[in-house]
């Protein structure tokens, strides 16, 4: 797929993605969309649960059903810049160093467990997602598109981790948790266990990483109303004077509110961005952007709770302001 396809055909893809996605990952679709949408608005996404919910299945499903390449690090203390990047060898047949590519140089990168390895492994993976380049002994490689990670943390075992400061975890696009799953979902994982009487699992293709970087290509195209804008920005700033609140989100939270809205719209069958969307998205977009007042834990106070109050507090436009419904039927 060469060309830049219209809005509808996105919409088409994504319905079958997700759907190839969730032959592996069972009824998470929420959190499934909130993950396509954060990587066709050209993102990365952090996912923060507890181990065994899916997140590791999940990144792998997406390059899978995405037809792109995949590479998995595991974060571990003793983890080097170099083991991402790569390093120079020196090759004794030729007599000069050759440059042997790390992990990073890949389309999908599962960063797993990005909070056990230190700030120096963990900038050089953040250097790459910023810059989409790399720098080893003086010498630039700019990695091709696309180039998305795909990073895992677990919010428990805080000893002896690195926890990504709030100027790091501004870089992820959204934050993504997957929660427990029902009793009938459970059983449905333990039933397709019995069934497929092995444990590997294989999604279908369908595309492939150029069709994937057309399909970024037509989320530009989506209309955003000047009235959804404000509303974005309206946000970010409400969360910058909250009293509950150390530091509110920076414009790159009203940046990723309007990119992630974007592609869920058209994920939701829409060539248009509602309100209701940015809603949709806001806590992916803004949790992971906001700090609480320490003093706060004691009454429960989290970046949840805060982002829930800036979103019933924030008038919201009206539904036929500047909407223009020219919009496909969605899924």
């Amino acid at each position: 797929m060469s060309d830049t396809p219209t809005l509808h055909e996105v919409g088409d893809l994504s319905a079958r993605i997700l759907s190839a996605v969730e032959k592996a990952v069972v009824g998470k679709r929420e959190s499934l969309e909130l993950v396509l949408a954060g990587l066709l608005s050209g993102g990365h996404v952090l996912m923060e649960d507890f181990p065994g919910l899916g997140k590791t299945l999940a990144a792998r499903s997406f390059a899978q059903a995405l037809g792109i390449d995949f590479a998995r690090a595991q974060f571990t203390p003793d983890l080097l810049p170099s083991d991402l990047t790569g390093a120079f060898i020196y090759d004794q047949r030729s007599h000069e160093f050759v440059f042997r590519r790390g992990p990073l140089f890949t389309q999908l990168l599962l960063a797993d467990e990005i909070n056990r390895t230190p700030p120096k492994t963990q900038a050089a993976l953040l250097e790459a997602m910023q810059e989409g380049q790399i720098t080893v002994e003086g010498e630039t490689f700019h990695l091709e598109r696309p180039f998305h990670v795909l990073a895992t943390a677990n919010p428990v075992e805080y000893e002896g981790t690195y926890p990504l400061p709030e100027a790091q975890l501004d870089r992820f696009l959204i934050r993504v948790s997957f929660g427990y799953p029902g009793a009938a979902d459970e059983w449905e994982v333990l039933r397709r266990r019995i069934d497929r009487r092995q444990e590997a699992q294989t999604v279908p293709v369908v595309t492939d990483a150029e069709g994937f970087v057309a399909m970024q290509r037509a989320v530009e195209t989506v209309t955003v109303d000047e009235s959804v804008g404000r509303y974005c920005v309206r946000l970010a700033a409400a969360t910058r004077s909250h009293a509950s609140l150390v530091m509110g989100a920076s414009p790159r939270g009203s940046l990723a509110l309007m990119l992630v809205s974007r592609a869920y719209a058209v994920i939701r069958g829409r060539d248009y961005v509602t309100p209701e969307d940015v809603k949709a998205v806001a806590h992916a977009a803004l949790d992971h952007r906001v700090t609480v007042r320490p003093e706060l834990w004691i009454n429960d106070v989290t970046a949840e709770s805060v982002v829930s109050q800036v979103l019933s507090s924030v008038p919201t436009p009206s539904p036929t302001e500047g909407e223009r419904r020219t919009g496909f039927e969605g899924p």
